[in-house]
C-alpha cells in the first residue's frame, strides 16, 4: 500500500505512567518523528487530575529547542479554564521561540466540570467565555494597541510584544464533538481535530455536519482542515496490546473501556487499513497516536510521513470532566 500524501502528525510522549518522568523518551521521538517527516508534533491539555502529564506550553518549548522544522501543536487547550490574557502571551512567546510552528488548538471542556471551581469558573457561560477568549488573545495577537469590550474581559489600548512570529497569530484549531461545537469550529477556526476519545464511526458523522458547516457558512472548503487523533497500536499480539492501552486508558481518561471503544491495534497491516479509511472518510490531516514502543511505532509509520515537504496548515484568519485530556 502507498502512503497517502496528507500531513501526519505525531503524539509526543507527554504522559508518564510511572514516577518519576523520564524526559529522555520526549527528546529522542521529537527529533527522530522529525527527521522521518511527520509534519507535526502534538500534545494533550490536562492541568488537574491523575493522569502524569506534562503541561503543553513548557513541554513544546523543550521540544521547539531541540528541533527546527516540524510544527508544534496543543490539541487542545481547555480555554474557559485559562486566563487568555497570559496564556495569548505564553503562545506568541513559543511561536517566537519555534521560529513560527505553532498550532493552538482550543475548546470548552465539559460544562459544569468538576475541578472548574479550582479556576475561578462560575457554572455556565463556557461558550461564551471561549469566543471572548478567542477574541482577546487574537486582538493581542494582532494590534498594536489591542482593544475589546466583552462580557468578562475588556481592553483599551492594551500593548502586548513580542508579536507571534505567524501574522496574525497562529492558526487556531478546534476541537469538539457536538454539532453546535463543529459549526462554531467552522465559524471562528482555520481547522479541527476530531478527538481521540472519539471512534471512527463517530468522525464519519463529524465529517459530515464540517461538510455542511461549510456549504451552510459559504466558506470554501480548502481554507479549512478537518484533521482526526486516532489511538493506535501496532502489535501483532491483540491481547497484549489491548492489554496496555487499557492500562493507558484508565490512568489517562479514568476509563479502561474506552479504549475498546476507541482505539484501534493489531498487526501493521491492519492498522494501516484503519489509517486509511479515516482518510477515505474526510481526514485531510492525521495525527498518529501511540501510547507505548513510540520508537518502533515511529518506525512502521514512517512511510506514512514520506510526502516531502509538507506545508503549514493555510486557513482563514479572524471570522475564521475539566479533568480528562481534551484531545
Amino acid at each position: 500500500m502507498a502512503p497517502t500524501d496528507i500531513p501526519f502528525g505525531f503524539a509526543l510522549p507527554q504522559v508518564s505512567l510511572s514516577e518519576p518522568v523520564d524526559l529522555e523518551p520526549i527528546g529522542r521521538v521529537a527529533r527522530r518523528a522529525e527527521e522521518l517527516g511527520f509534519q507535526s508534533l502534538w500534545t494533550l491539555d490536562q492541568v488537574l487530575g491523575g493522569s502524569r502529564n506534562l503541561e503543553p506550553v513548557s513541554l513544546l518549548s523543550y521540544v521547539a529547542a531541540i528541533t527546527s522544522r516540524v510544527r508544534l501543536g496543543t490539541a487542545v487547550f481547555v480555554l474557559p479554564q485559562h486566563n487568555p490574557v497570559q496564556l495569548a502571551k505564553e503562545l506568541a512567546t513559543l511561536d517566537v521561540l519555534s521560529g513560527g510552528r505553532l498550532d493552538a488548538g482550543f475548546g470548552i471542556g465539559n460544562e459544569n466540570a468538576p475541578h472548574d471551581a479550582a479556576f475561578g469558573i462560575p457554572p455556565g457561560r463556557r461558550v461564551k467565555r471561549l469566543t471572548e477568549s478567542l477574541a482577546v488573545m487574537r486582538a493581542l495577537w494582532s494590534e498594536r494597541k489591542a482593544s475589546y469590550e466583552g462580557e468578562f474581559f475588556q481592553l483599551k489600548d492594551i500593548r502586548m510584544e513580542p508579536k507571534p512570529v505567524q501574522r496574525p497569530g497562529p492558526p487556531v484549531w478546534f476541537g469538539g464533538r457536538v454539532e453546535p461545537a463543529l459549526r462554531r469550529a467552522v465559524r471562528l477556526g482555520d481547522a479541527w481535530m476530531g478527538p481521540g476519545s472519539s471512534s471512527i464511526e463517530e468522525f464519519r458523522e463529524h465529517v459530515r455536519i464540517l461538510r455542511q458547516a461549510l456549504e451552510d457558512q459559504d466558506r470554501d472548503p480548502a481554507t479549512f482542515t478537518i484533521s482526526k487523533r486516532l489511538y493506535l497500536a501496532i502489535d501483532d499480539d491483540r491481547e497484549r496490546a489491548e492489554g496496555r492501552l487499557r492500562e493507558w486508558f484508565a490512568h489517562v481518561y479514568g476509563s479502561a473501556d474506552l479504549a475498546n471503544a476507541v482505539a484501534v491495534w493489531g498487526p501493521e497491516a491492519y492498522i494501516r487499513e484503519r489509517i486509511e479509511e479515516v482518510i477515505d472518510i474526510g481526514a485531510e490531516h492525521m495525527l498518529l497516536h501511540p501510547v507505548f514502543d513510540f520508537d518502533e511505532h515511529l518506525g512502521a509509520l514512517a512511510s506514512f510521513a514520506r510526502g516531502g515537504e509538507r506545508p503549514a496548515i493555510a486557513g482563514l484568519r479572524g471570522e475564521k470532566s475539566a479533568a480528562l485530556p481534551h484531545g
